[in-house]
């Protein structure tokens, strides 16, 4: 049996438009993000799933309460599917973070997945709890399409996870606001089938009436 997950990043930021460090803490969708949010409701209206889960962190459950107001969908949220807690770095850009943890900026950075932030986690930990909210919703939605809005960094995780890319390899790809992955969960492996889909977004503009 193959559930189908289609793992949304939620939509922009008033801090992902800053280049602050969210984790844990809550920054709402600017305006771009709440456009982007309506693109995503309006893909998914077109698509017939099962089941609509979201991270209990504002930004992603605005996102999805946006998605259910289109589609219909109970937001069911769930912490499991959190961003990583970026404890004493959370609300600073990497360029304050930098200055005022030097040490504990560095070792974020080089991307140990055991490391944890002091007043946070670790990316192993996060990935792990992740990894099992994934197979408990594969089990109780079996053969089945599962909507789940959730963050970058967890996305991050999951993508290396799967294609069995080193935690600690420089990112050579990008994790986009908005952005569409699909990965299916079968007999407890995660396969990925796309990556960063944005066509939603495509002529999406603030300019735009």
């Amino acid at each position: 049996m193959t559930t189908e997950f289609i793992l949304l990043r939620h939509g922009e930021t008033e801090w992902n438009a800053l280049g602050r460090l969210q984790g844990h803490l809550n920054s709402s969708l600017s305006r771009e993000g709440l456009r982007q949010a309506d693109a995503l409701s309006a893909r998914l209206a077109t698509l017939s799933f099962q089941a609509l889960y979201s991270s209990d962190l504002d930004r992603a459950v605005q996102t999805a309460a946006r998605i259910a107001t289109r589609t219909g969908h109970d937001v069911r949220q769930d912490p499991r599917l959190r961003e990583r807690g970026l404890g004493i770095l959370e609300g600073l850009t990497r360029a304050e973070a930098r200055e005022r943890h030097p040490e504990v900026f560095a070792t974020y950075a080089a991307g140990g997945p055991d490391d944890v932030i002091p007043q946070g986690e670790s990316s192993a930990g996060r990935l792990l709890l992740a990894r099992q909210c994934l197979e408990e919703l594969g089990a109780r939605h079996p053969d089945a399409r599962v909507v789940v809005v959730t963050h970058g960094g967890l996305l991050s995780s999951l993508l290396r996870d799967c294609l069995g890319i080193p935690p600690a390899t420089p990112r050579a790809f990008s994790v986009l606001n908005a952005s569409w992955n699909q990965f299916d969960l079968q007999a407890g492996a995660l396969r990925l089938v796309t990556w960063g889909d944005v066509n939603h977004l495509r002529g999406l503009s603030l300019d735009d009436t």
